[in-house]
């Protein structure tokens, strides 16, 4: 018996005999007011619990002889597609001229609408319009024929000339987007018109300060994009009016490793960026280009998804709902006491 008593007496939660509670308007009302409260942090933090959070670490970069994807996707609202290449050279030495590797260039109207798509490695486009022309701007091609006869330049370059002329006079642009893989090394990559012959583009644009280079950039990563990531030249847009220059963009990329919490890897790359224009002057011997130079950083970065514990959930609920309930229960003493001492001699009423 003496136990019982014992074990009793260590109750925290002693019970009050019925005829001992009255309960109230105000009461009431601070129990609905705890409620709601308690049942919005108690969603709030099964929330925050179900979230998942990220934790980077750095370490050395150990990867060798993988390529690197460049994604591109870029508008030039001034510049037919048959005079864009997309070229690439990179510190072991490798270059190549007019990549043909996945890009495709989609041709434009003044308006921006598609009016054909060509693959980058076949220039021929089929099912042309075919334009009509007046008698003056017929003998004003015949004159064009015969100067370009003296040049020495063969039908195919005649041709090209005369219609990527047109395609000027008529406002053409040119979408570029795809996919280059290249080796994991420092280089660069640019679009530009250096895959011309220079005599041909003379003739076309009759010179470099000519040559509008203006540019949008719709999207341009290295590797696939992971939650969270942004690339800071997406939307980039760079318009020249009565000018030309060279853009360069000089890139410093970081390789990443992104780990879920269903523990797959996504391997890719995040960068950063900085601009610089050059203009144009009639006495460059350069012909105006985008470069894209890039670097690698020697430092990889993981990304890992991860989930609050189930103990760091309870010991937040706990504290949360604790501390409303013990508020709640404040706040319920104060308004009786405050009600009691305006209504009285009314109140609980208290036995002894």
């Amino acid at each position: 018996m003496g136990m019982k008593q014992a074990i009793k007496s260590l109750d925290a939660f002693p019970r009050a005999e019925e005829h001992l509670l009255q309960k109230t308007q105000s009461g009431a009302l601070v129990s609905i007011v705890g409620l709601v409260i308690m049942a919005t942090l108690f969603f709030h933090e099964l929330t925050y619990y179900l979230t998942t959070y990220t934790v980077h670490q750095m370490s050395v970069d150990l990867k060798r002889g993988e390529t690197l994807p460049i994604h591109i996707n870029m508008t030039f609202p001034s510049l037919p597609c048959d005079v864009l290449s997309v070229d690439a050279i990179d510190m072991s030495g490798k270059h190549e001229v007019d990549l043909d590797t996945n890009i495709w260039k989609l041709r434009l109207n003044s308006h921006g609408q598609i009016i054909g798509t060509e693959y980058l490695s076949d220039l021929v486009e089929k099912g042309h319009a075919s334009h009509k022309h007046d008698d003056e701007k017929e003998h004003h091609n015949d004159d064009d024929d015969k100067k370009l006869h003296a040049l020495g330049f063969d039908q195919e370059a005649e041709n090209m000339i005369k219609k990527v002329k047109q395609a000027l006079a008529n406002g053409e642009g040119c979408r570029v987007y795809g996919v280059l893989d290249v080796q994991r090394v420092a280089g660069n990559f640019h679009i530009s018109v250096h895959g011309l012959n220079i005599y041909v583009a003379q003739m076309i644009f009759g010179g470099a300060t000519h040559v509008n280079v203006s540019h949008m950039i719709h999207d341009l990563s290295f590797g696939p994009k992971y939650p969270g990531l942004h690339n800071p030249l997406d939307g980039t847009v760079r318009i020249l009016h009565d000018t030309s220059g060279t853009f360069k963009y000089y890139i410093k990329i970081v390789p990443t490793e992104y780990r879920y919490i269903s523990k797959e890897v996504l391997p890719t790359n995040q960068f950063s960026v900085s601009e610089y224009f050059s203009p144009m002057n009639e006495f460059d011997r350069t012909w105006p280009a985008v470069y894209f130079l890039y670097d690698l950083s020697p430092i990889t970065v993981t990304i890992k998804e991860e989930r609050r514990s189930f103990l760091h959930f309870i010991t937040r609920l706990c504290a949360v709902l604790g501390g409303t309930f013990a508020l709640t229960g404040m706040l319920d003493r104060w308004m009786f006491r405050l009600l009691e001492g305006l209504t009285k001699p009314s109140g609980r009423s208290v036995y002894p």
